[in-house]
């Protein structure tokens, strides 16, 4: 049986700007990113994400992003490794405490944009990521791009991974996400979404732009919350992979330590 994670970022609300439509995706995704600050996020709406993903049954992870407000955390930044060492531990905390005070446990941790796009093509921004993750909890799953850098320093300082693939992006024939500022980066068919997600979890293939079948892993799923229909495509990727056979729940239930 083909088994998948499901998982969706959460809890970019930030003041009084909302986005998203968090109450409502997480009845379909089995793990919730949520965003720790400086991307997106603030310290009420941390602590409200956390309780509603917890009175959905829903597992908790850190999305630690870069520090740009204004860029969504969406351009990319000239950092070092040791800073993105710091500014992941920092993050991480700062979740960490609410889930703490709810009685709960993290699960996972998933870079936001940027920062994560990043770590997909630098060896040393992975492993200083990698590293801060293994040293606040040795546990916590690293989720990363499908054969990307991120996976492999992930899995070489001993954590458990999870390769994640896209529902709503297009690749390259390298295995990398469509650059956003590309034409037909995103996908807005939704059937085209949905057969994409069943081929690459129950295949093992995703087709690039480039009408190349790139081997890929899927052990997580990303889908975003903040799209027109983001409720109703939630409801019909998770009909539609239980329907394919596929079993869906949450990372933690289903990796083992690579």
């Amino acid at each position: 049986m083909h088994i998948v994670d499901l998982n969706c970022d959460m809890g970019e609300s930030f003041g009084a700007y909302s986005m998203g439509r968090d109450a409502e995706v997480l009845r379909f995704v089995t793990s919730a990113n949520i965003a720790c600050g400086f991307h997106a996020g603030d310290p009420a709406t941390m602590r409200r994400t956390v309780k509603l993903a917890l009175e959905h049954g829903v597992a908790l992870g850190a999305h630690p992003g870069l520090q740009d407000l204004i860029g969504f955390g969406r351009r990319d930044m000239d950092i070092s490794p040791e800073e993105a060492y710091d500014i992941v531990v920092y993050q991480i905390g700062a979740l960490s405490g609410f889930v703490r005070a709810e009685g709960a446990k993290l699960q996972h941790v998933k870079a936001h944009g940027s920062l994560y796009n990043m770590a997909a093509r630098s060896a040393g921004l992975a492993e200083a990521i990698a590293e801060a993750v293994y040293r606040i909890d040795p546990e916590l799953i690293l989720f990363g791009l499908a054969n990307s850098e991120l996976i492999r320093a992930g899995r070489k300082a001993g954590l458990r991974t999870a390769s994640e693939v896209f529902s709503d992006r297009t690749y390259q024939e390298d295995g990398s996400l469509t650059s956003r500022r590309l034409p037909n980066a995103l996908i807005t068919d939704e059937r085209q979404s949905v057969d994409q997600v069943v081929r690459m979890v129950k295949e093992g293939k995703v087709l690039s732009q480039q009408q190349i079948d790139v081997p890929i892993q899927a052990d997580t799923i990303c889908i975003h919350g903040d799209g027109v229909h983001a409720v109703a495509f939630a409801e019909r990727i998770r009909r539609s992979l239980e329907e394919a056979g596929v079993l869906v729940q949450a990372a933690g239930a289903g990796l083992r330590k690579s």
